[in-house]
């Protein structure tokens, strides 16, 4: 519940930075680590489905994990959230 908590928190602090920094609607660039063999890049896609993102990937050099870019346009600091959720429900996925 703590963890909940926090998370909570940590969404407030970047809704009011993107409102501050950005004016909306606006291109957002995601940047998430999963690891090479797993499912995570397509669940990831899935999300990103019908929203016209430009989404790379990049193989680190041991080939052990990808590196998953998405370029995206969204209409405010609420939206970005909700795909940050989304995503953080993919076990597996480390957001930077």
């Amino acid at each position: 519940m703590k963890e909940g908590k926090k998370s909570e928190e940590f969404y407030a602090q970047l809704k009011e930075q993107l409102a501050d920094t950005s004016s909306w609607p606006a291109k957002y660039l995601y940047k998430f680590i999963v690891p090479s063999n797993g499912t995570q890049i397509k669940g990831i896609e899935d999300i990103f489905d019908d929203t016209g993102a430009v989404i790379n990937t990049k193989e680190s050099s041991k080939g052990t994990y990808t590196s998953v870019s998405i370029l995206v346009k969204l209409k405010d600091p609420d939206a970005v959230i909700e795909k940050y959720k989304e995503v953080g429900a993919i076990e597996g996925v480390i957001s930077l």
